[in-house]
Formats: C-alpha cells, structure tokens, sequence
C-alpha cells in the first residue's frame, strides 16, 4: 500500500535544529481507512516527542496522500491524513474530523520540499512519485497560509515570524530556502525598526529558545510589514 516516504522541512532545508520536527510526507496507493488512520496515530502518540512534557524525543509530523491525489498534479490538493504534535490533544480525544481526507493547499509546498530535498526513506524515489509543483500553484500555497499564521503568531512567535519570512522570500525567488537563509535575505531588505523581530527569531531557531517580552509590541507591527511585502512582490 505505501508507494513511499519523504523527508521534508528541516531536515533536507538546511538541518535539523535543536526544536526541529522530524517532517515526513507518505504516498499511499490508496486513501487509508478509518481504522488504519486510528493504528496510524495510535503509534505516533506513543513515539512522538512532546516538547510541553520536556520529551527529548523530536516531534513527528507525519503527512498522508493518496497517490492518486497528486499525480497528474491538480490544484488544490487533497491531503489524506495528517498528525502533528500541535494535534495532539485531538488525537487523544478522538475528534473524528481528523481522521477525514480533506482539501490541503500546503501539500504543495510539502512536495516542493520533498522533490528540493530529495531523501527517500522507502519506496520509490521522490522524482518518480511526484510531478513538479507549477510556481503559481506553489505561490497560491504559500499565501493560503498567511491568515493562520497571523492568528498564531501570540503563541508561536519564533516560527510565524521565520515562515513569513520565508513565505516573501520564496514570491520573490521562487525557491524554498532554509528559514535562516531567508532571514538572512530578508534582514537586507526590511526597514531597521522590523529588524530586532527577526533577528530574534532566527536566534532562536539557531539556538533553540528565545524571549519575547521585550519585543512582543513590536511582533505584529514586523508582521504586517511583511505580508505588504509579499502581496507586492505578487503584483
């Protein structure tokens, strides 16, 4: 049933960090059945890390498609299953909405990431699995995300502030970076009063913490400056 399975995020941009999931994104030859869904998380409750537990375990972020969910490619893609340890409580209480296939635009920037790195855990190699995601299609992806981010960016501060980054990084390139590469990029183009934001940010995913009680008034302010730059670079 399992066509493959792919590396993704960290782990083929740049290197694990410290904080890192270990991303994974699985081809099945067919959508899994409730049940298969249920053994799935079952398993992954059990060997995920947690980081509120101080589990020093990395966190599994497992991702499911049905091959013929992506290949010929069609936007928006449809995502099988998904588990991550933002969902764990879910999990655990059993909420059936997580256990449904569902519209996902973010597949694309998942098989993105999967041809760029191009790790084969099992199975067919990622070139063979997946057809290449078409730039407006990646684009489209990329921006769905930004109201999500924005509401979370109280909570998960380090990692909206890094992802918008790179999300205005990849408009203007075209390419998925590592998120302290797009940092980087970005430090050079943002105004001085943004840049305290993202120079914290991208210490902490270096480095693996960070505060932000000295800075949180300045949070949103760098955030909206970021999303202006990114409609604009789409025209």
């Amino acid at each position: 049933m399992l066509v493959g399975a792919y590396l993704h995020g960290s782990a083929v941009l740049g290197g694990l960090r410290a904080d890192s999931d270990l991303d994974v994104l699985a081809v099945s030859a067919r959508e899994t059945t409730h049940a298969e869904k249920q053994k799935i998380a079952s398993g992954l409750l059990a060997v995920s890390g947690n980081r509120s537990r101080g589990d020093a375990r990395r966190p599994i972020e497992l991702t499911i498609v049905a091959g013929s969910d992506v290949r010929p490619w069609q936007y928006p893609p449809r995502r099988d299953f998904q588990y991550g340890e933002w969902l764990r409580e879910r999990f655990e209480r059993g909420d059936p909405d997580l256990f449904r296939p569902t519209i996902d635009p973010d597949i694309a920037i998942l098989i993105t990431m999967v041809r760029l790195g191009d790790v084969t855990l099992t199975g067919s190699a990622a070139g063979t699995t997946f057809d290449e995601v078409p730039q407006r299609d990646l684009v489209e992806a990329l921006v769905a995300d930004i109201p999500a981010l924005i509401d979370d960016i109280d909570w998960d501060t380090r990692n909206v502030v890094l992802t918008l980054t790179r999300i205005w990084h990849s408009v203007v390139a075209g390419r998925i970076r590592p998120k302290d590469a797009a940092a980087e990029w970005a430090l050079e183009r943002l105004p001085p009063e943004h840049r305290p934001v993202l120079v914290r940010a991208r210490e902490g995913y270096l480095r693996g913490n960070e505060s932000w009680e000295d800075l949180r008034a300045q949070v949103l302010p760098f955030a909206h400056a970021v999303v202006a730059e990114i409609e604009a670079s789409r025209g």
